[in-house]
């Protein structure tokens, strides 16, 4: 199936998460000016940033199981809203505690109902189960889009407004996405090309078939380390390389550079996961992780040395997502997808709360963020090894709808 075939919950879905993956990854930068106005340490926004994240996550099994009962529209409007509120609370907020039910809460609830689990979770109802990966890859590729888009758009607004305005005008964005939620159709809870998994299998049946697999398992412990990398990442570089002596400026295009070769790296690994085997794909990228990782560590800092960091971490940074998402539908069906791939993303979120918190926190300890770098490091690696034993064969005989 050519890309251009695609249905129209493909492209919608691509425009939302442009908007909500595009503001949630420019978080980074603010992380020194709201840290300088409310006069506390890294710590405090790490933290803000690490509870978005976990919220992010304990939010998406519910979501994705509001999904597949009443379909993304709904779940997709309700989070354009709280995400909007999230924003607009945080700049007018004069206490900094405030900010962990602005910033984290409200946010993290707007991002659990507007970013991947549902947004796949709807296209995974709506394109053939052989072009899944590809099309998990495109829309996660376009959807990172807006990392490449935002962040500099954000770093202006801070060079030339304040941090209060930034996030003002990302909450106006976020009406963008609940006018998108308008033109989606409701969702057919089965799956498409006339096959589906068991139609009379009940949401209690799929997550107790889910709970005896190993192979979902070792699924979360691989996207743990994925969420744990990201956060870490995108929440500390900025201020890893302003410790370095680098100005703001190679901070913001190293993230853009992250954003720009992910799309063109979430489309190449999506497509390789329809190819070959995507337990195998998903070891060789957690391997080119590994290396580019301690290889940044390890090479002087200097801008041309972010720069080409950002791009070869860009090009692996959200690949695992359509193959993690393809190997949940291609083990489990589309029918509850949503809510299996919520449940995995959980998983994901608390390595990302752990990543933005525990950077900030071994920082602010021992006044370098040398120790958590060289983890990211081993973390790469195992998680290159925890998907190689994995079952991915269906569990569902396909049936004729």
């Amino acid at each position: 199936m050519s890309i251009f075939r695609f249905p129209l919950m493909v492209w919608l879905g691509i425009g939302t998460l442009i908007i909500s993956l595009g503001i949630r990854q420019s978080f980074g930068i603010f992380m020194m000016p709201i840290s300088e106005h409310f006069t506390t340490g890294r710590e405090f926004f790490s933290l803000t940033i690490a509870l978005q994240n976990l919220l992010f996550g304990a939010f998406q099994p519910f979501v994705g199981m509001a999904a597949d009962r009443f379909g993304a529209k709904r779940i997709i409007s309700f989070g354009a809203l709280a995400y909007a509120l999230g924003l607009y609370l945080t700049s007018i907020s004069d206490n900094a505690s405030m900010l962990y039910v602005s910033l984290g809460m409200l946010v993290g609830l707007g991002l659990s109902s507007t970013s991947y689990v549902i947004v796949l979770g709807a296209i995974s109802k709506v394109v053939p189960p052989q072009h899944t990966a590809k099309a998990f890859g495109l829309t996660t590729a376009a959807g990172s889009f807006g990392m490449f888009a935002v962040i500099p758009g954000a770093q202006s607004l801070l060079t030339h407004f304040d941090w209060q305005a930034a996030m003002q005008v990302f909450a106006i964005a976020c009406f963008v996405m609940l006018g998108f939620s308008f033109f989606m159709k409701s969702n057919n809870p089965a799956a498409t090309g006339g096959q589906t998994s068991i139609p009379e299998q009940t949401l209690k049946q799929a997550l107790a078939q889910a709970f005896r697999h190993k192979g979902y398992w070792l699924i979360h412990l691989g996207f743990f380390v994925c969420g744990f990398h990201v956060m870490f990442i995108a929440t500390h570089l900025p201020s890893y390389l302003a410790d370095k002596g680098l100005p703001a400026s190679s901070a913001a295009m190293a993230l853009a550079y992250v954003g720009i070769f992910n799309i063109f790296g979430s489309y190449f690994w999506g497509l390789m996961g329809d190819n070959f085997s995507k337990r195998h794909v998903m070891s060789v990228l957690y391997i080119v992780r590994t290396i580019v990782i301690a290889g940044f560590v390890t090479l002087p800092i200097t801008n041309s040395t972010a720069g080409i960091f950002g791009a070869a971490i860009g090009f692996c940074w959200l690949g695992t997502v359509p193959l993690t998402s393809g190997l949940v539908r291609q083990i489990f069906g589309a029918r509850y997808m949503s809510t299996l791939y919520g449940l995995v993303f959980f998983t994901h979120q608390i390595g990302s709360f752990l990543g933005a918190w525990m950077g900030g926190r071994i920082y602010d300890y021992y006044g370098s963020y040398e120790p958590i770098w060289w983890s990211t490091v081993i973390l790469a690696f195992l998680a290159a090894l925890i998907h190689l034993p994995i079952n991915d064969k269906p569990v569902n005989e396909p049936v004729t709808a």
